[in-house]
């Protein structure tokens, strides 16, 4: 409790009956327990063990200890994994933090308990200080999962016209969990052979070059992947552009904090964090606006927590009552859709009552005046009719804010999962910016980052608009840097993002497709359309783990490594690169995702000579100013933040801007925002809000944590959760079977009711492919961002009789 303050462990009884207890006495299971395994990891006598996921141990002095980064959330956890050579089997797993971590296994080898509290009250500078998530402790066994990919695949002839081929990607679901909780390969493998590398690259460059060749390269698109490492990212990148000729790349950054760099890049100049996320331990306030931190990045939710328990002033903005909120002085639970006004209407108290720091808003600003004019109509008794939290309850969080000498605002996709994402983040920023919270101790902007690397594929360019380092495609001085360095012209033209690449390819405008590492058949919303667009292309190379729901589509698979078996450099949400090392070998003929990059690129006539991810790094960090002075010599064994005027010395600075913005004034610009409806709204027939999100048992499409036994097993069935008096109305009990319908598919899945959700709002986890809650989402963009609309559209529940 003291790490995860969750308050789950205590004792019951008194005298000799006294024992340890959970909750209010209750089986572990049935208590609110995370399954984290920081108990264990804590325990002083060694009572508390965990479940071994594989054959019985080996001692613990006879396993490889390998150092790495978590794969998960972007938090970046530092682990060490300990590996049975002998089966080439991970054991287990341990977070990691720094010195202490490593002198546990030599200086006290011989006590199980000993090292555990070492782990436990180690400090050092790591991102997470030794501390793990039951995705990190328990998450590692889907890479020896039996489905793994070991050898290249090419689609039969009579596999032909192109669909989806299991019941579930055909859309013949009924959502129930299949054996086994995946696709059965006999649903799919018959419509493949096994073939040669040579066969299946020289296949996938030959069609490419083809359609490049006769329809031009903005008729491909590639998508990479933020699971891949920064090196894998910018050669795939680089081969979309300087191969394919397009820069039709992008990748699963648009479907999560898109509109947040969007607005960030048109305030302050930079799309990352400007402050580390344990700075807050440096705060006196603290903002978590539209994130579930607890599941989505757990370990970052601890420190939050301990934050608070000292004393810290948290304030949570969110529809749902996250588990956070139970932790909070106060949770606006504002309706779903209307951040902007209850921003606007903090800014106008700000403002009112004269809590605006002067002195930051006239030297580091500008623009201040049209944010004035934007916010005096949101007064609190015009916002409250509108987002429906008390006047006095938004005036008092303000003033919360307001007088606090530091805070930091998080968000995540509550925020950035909106048409109106980047007016969301706006608001934000201009908050911080307001109250002087951005470029000082304890203080500023930190969007959440998603997937373990999203952050350094969209540092290394998996972005349409521009080349690694944020830098524009359009600009001909940027154009001329990277051309004389890949020596290709390269096209002027912005790229076309994920879901417009699906709308492309339906109008027969993409042609072919190169998908490394991403599932956008679960991940896209509107999944009918997407499973349309799929069908439609000439060809399509998927380059992956598993036989995804996406790879049913697929022209040839190729077998790619798992984050386990890589080496390669992964940077977190604060800005932190860490360099990941394999734990595992490679099964079977599966190869690295860069060296099949490189194949391929050599294939259609675009030659790649690198030896290995320490040569790309390099000449990826020598085209930016962000990662200029970094290599994988100087990382060290926790990493280093970018940028980094001194590596050698120095681990990088946790608060940025604190004299000037990188921008053309120096200054951060306030740009206002207005309120504006959602697009679909609920009516009589479909009279529920949808919002979809992530548990945190699972990872986006579950391709990995449906696959990790322990972690499976915690949450194996979908369901959607829904208030008990709207159950009550509708006659659904909790494990019901319901239907969720929007105007443009169905699922079917269990009912779980709580009071966490808002009245006349359901909220489906995305994870699932036999209740794929995509197939109900809307398809339409964000104007700036153009990330979809996930988190608010109209359905209908319905009780079915099975």
């Amino acid at each position: 409790d003291d790490l995860q303050s969750n308050e789950v462990i205590g004792r019951s009884g008194k005298g000799h009956a006294t024992r340890v207890a959970f909750d209010l006495n209750v089986p572990m299971a049935e208590s609110r327990c995370v399954s984290c395994g920081e108990c264990r990891a804590a325990c002083p006598t060694g009572a508390l063990l965990d479940r071994p996921l594989g054959p019985p141990f080996r001692p613990r002095s006879e396993l490889e200890r390998v150092d790495t980064v978590c794969p998960y959330c972007g938090v970046g956890c530092a682990l060490t994994y300990y590996v049975d050579r002998e089966r080439n089997a991970i054991v287990f797993a341990e977070g990691r933090a720094e010195g202490r971590a490593e002198e546990r296994v030599e200086t006290r080898a011989e006590g199980a308990a000993e090292e555990q509290v070492a782990s436990a009250v180690g400090g050092g500078l790591s991102a997470n200080r030794g501390r793990l998530c039951v995705k990190g402790r328990y998450g590692w066994d889907y890479s020896a999962h039996p489905q793994r990919l070991e050898m290249p695949l090419i689609r039969r002839d009579e596999a032909y016209p192109k669909g989806g081929l299991s019941r579930d990607v055909r859309g013949e679901h009924d959502g129930r969990r299949k054996p086994g909780g995946l696709v059965e390969d006999s649903e799919v493998l018959p419509a493949f052979r096994e073939a040669s590398w040579d066969e299946a690259l020289d296949l996938v460059a030959s069609k490419l070059s083809a359609i490049r060749d006769r329809d031009g390269g903005d008729a491909l698109a590639g998508f990479g992947s933020a699971k891949c490492s920064n090196e894998d990212a910018y050669l795939f990148q680089k081969l979309i552009r300087a191969g394919f000729g397009t820069n039709n790349v992008d990748h699963c950054t648009r479907l999560c904090h898109a509109s947040s760099v969007a607005a960030l890049l048109e305030s302050i100049g930079s799309g990352a964090v400007t402050t580390t996320y344990r700075d807050v331990e440096n705060a006196e306030a603290a903002l978590l606006a539209g994130t579930n931190t607890t599941a989505n990045h757990p370990v970052a939710a601890t420190f939050i927590k301990q934050m608070r328990k000292r004393g810290m002033k948290l304030i949570v903005v969110d529809p749902r009552r996250e588990t956070m909120a139970d932790h909070a002085d106060f949770h606006c639970r504002i309706k779903p859709g209307t951040d902007v006004a209850f921003y606007n209407a903090m800014m106008n108290v700000i403002i009112e009552q004269g809590l605006v720091d002067e002195v930051f808003v006239a030297e580091r600003t500008e623009n201040f005046e049209a944010l004035r004019r934007a916010v005096a109509d949101y007064t609190p008794e015009k916002a409250t009719k509108i987002c429906g939290v008390p006047a006095e309850t938004i005036r008092e969080v303000a003033r919360v804010l307001g007088r606090a000498r530091s805070a930091i605002l998080f968000w995540g996709m509550g925020i950035s999962q909106h048409v109106y994402g980047t007016n969301n983040a706006r608001c934000l920023i201009s908050l911080a910016l307001l109250t002087g919270n951005v470029g000082k101790s304890g203080a500023g902007l930190h969007p959440l980052r998603g997937q373990n690397n999203v952050q350094g594929a969209s540092d290394a360019g998996l972005i349409p608009m521009v080349y690694p380092d944020y830098q524009p495609v359009g600009d001909p001085d940027v154009r001329a840097k990277f051309e004389a360095a890949w020596g290709r012209p390269l096209s002027a033209k912005p790229g076309l993002t994920v879901v417009e690449v699906t709308r492309e390819a339906l109008e027969g405008r993409i042609r072919g497709m190169y998908i490394m590492g991403e599932n956008p058949f679960l991940s896209d919303p509107n999944a009918n359309k997407v499973r349309k667009a799929l069908s439609s292309l000439e060809f399509l190379v998927v380059q992956d783990i598993f036989l995804t729901e996406t790879a049913e589509f697929a022209d040839v698979i190729l077998p790619a490594s798992a984050y386990l078996e890589k080496e390669g450099t992964y940077t977190n949400t604060d800005r932190r690169v860490q360099r990941g090392r394999p734990a595992l070998p490679l099964p079977g003929q599966a190869r690295l995702d860069w060296q099949i990059v490189q194949e391929i690129s050599n294939r259609i006539g675009y030659p790649m000579e690198y030896g290995s991810p320490r040569e790309i790094f390099d000449e990826f960090a020598g085209l930016t100013s962000s990662y200029s002075t970094l290599s994988h010599d100087n990382l060290g064994p926790l990493g280093k933040l970018w940028p980094n005027p001194d590596p050698q010395r120095e681990e990088g600075p946790t608060v940025l801007f604190g004299e000037s913005f990188p921008t053309a004034s120096g200054k951060a610009k306030l740009v206002p925002a207005q309120w504006t409806a959602a697009p679909e709204l609920p009516d009589d027939a479909y009279p529920f809000v949808l919002n979809t999100g992530r548990l945190l048992e699972h990872w986006h499409t579950g391709v990995m944590t449906r696959r990790a036994s322990a972690l499976d097993a915690l949450e194996p069935q979908a369901f959607v959760t829904i208030h008990p008096e709207d159950a009550a109305e509708l006659g659904i009990a909790e494990g019901d079977r319901v239907e969720v319908e929007s105007r443009r598919g169905r699922i079917r899945l269990a009912a779980r009711l709580t009071t966490r959700e808002n009245r006349g709002a359901v909220f489906v986890p995305f994870h699932f492919r036999e209740a794929s809650a995509n197939l109900l989402t809307l398809d339409e963009l964000d104007p700036d961002g153009k990330i979809p609309e996930f988190k608010f559209c109209a359905v209908k529940v319905s009780r079915i009789s099975e």
